[in-house]
């Protein structure tokens, strides 16, 4: 998806005192994405700039699409990051400069790593279904996996289970003795849950990873914050357990992972690690090198906006400039 970072300021609600002083409510803020799409950007926030390698949640839907084209994001491309995508109602076609030409539906899982380089297009189908909701997330790849070969992965097969009133879909990583097929470079937790009725759940965290708590639809509650649709708790590093509570329909995000140490330069599609870095690739964007042209989409390439006029830097875990 094509993304142009913005860091607005976020507050905590008024009266919100969650139990451990690390969690961050993270309510996000809105973000047009191609002609038809607005999205609800959860990070990067000033706050909290990475889950893990998770540097970018962008939540959309539900969204009544019966009537509109749903979908509709052109050729653009990516450097130095996977994308993962999710669907809870909707159909896209995903195609890519490696010649994939692959649609996603409810429960199936999208891996995009760039790599050095890639360009993809995601398109909602001509005849779709009237509703569109789901998640794209991004995951910052370390050295030297960001300089290597592009691929994509489709999963229809994923590890499910119930646990409780909750069933559980693992997307990337591990949990409860199970493992997710999607190959990624970090250590990575992604998992929905989902209630069947009112449920309370105790889940098993790593003390070495950090956490964030995505509500994609219905309610929930973790530390005494009530968790809205299209918010996302940042839940801190060092717990061994999540107790929640979440209404009975309720689609929930959990995100986790090892905190990522490498400094990074988030712009436009690109991730790197200096400034010269990101304007090499949007040279190579604007040149047609690098990134191949996608398959089976006649649409004109979506062209870079201009660099900043200031020095883009690079930037660790906590926001903190380096270099």
């Amino acid at each position: 998806m094509d993304r142009t970072e913005s860091l607005p300021a976020q507050t905590r609600p008024p009266g919100v005192a969650p139990v451990d002083p690390g969690s961050v409510l993270l309510p996000g803020h809105d973000v047009p994405l191609g002609r038809y799409t607005t999205v609800r950007r959860l990070l990067p926030q000033r706050q909290r700039r990475l889950v893990g390698a998770w540097c970018f949640v962008d939540h959309f839907g539900p969204d009544d699409v019966a009537e509109r084209p749903g979908m509709e994001v052109p050729p653009h491309p990516h450097t130095g990051l996977q994308t993962v995508t999710w669907l809870l109602d909707g159909e896209i076609v995903h195609r890519d400069s490696l010649g994939n030409v692959q649609p996603i539906r409810p429960g199936q899982l999208n891996v995009m790593t760039s790599g050095h380089g890639i360009a993809h297009s995601e398109r909602s189908p001509a005849t779709h279904p009237p509703v569109m909701h789901g998640v794209q997330l991004w995951v910052a790849l370390p050295d030297p996996a960001r300089a290597g070969a592009a691929d994509f992965a489709h999963h229809a097969d994923l590890p499910r289970w119930r646990d409780g009133e909750l069933d559980l879909t693992l997307l990337v990583g591990e949990l409860r003795g199970e493992r997710s097929p999607a190959v990624v470079h970090t250590p990575l937790l992604g998992a929905q849950l989902e209630a069947r009725g009112t449920a309370q759940a105790t889940l098993p965290l790593r003390p070495d990873f950090e956490y964030g708590l995505l509500a994609m639809s219905g309610a929930a509650q973790v530390d005494g914050v009530d968790l809205a649709p299209g918010a996302l708790l940042y839940l801190g590093a060092g717990r061994d357990r999540l107790d929640l509570r979440a209404d009975a329909g309720s689609r929930l995000m959990l995100l986790g992972g090892e905190p990522f140490e490498e400094p990074l330069v988030m712009w436009w599609n690109f991730v790197g690690r200096s400034h010269e870095e990101v304007a090499t690739a949007r040279e190579d964007w604007m040149a047609g090198r690098r990134f191949g042209v996608v398959a089976d989409d006649a649409a004109p390439p979506l062209p870079a906006p201009e660099m900043p006029t200031t020095r883009l830097k690079a930037r660790d875990r906590r926001g903190d400039v380096r270099g």
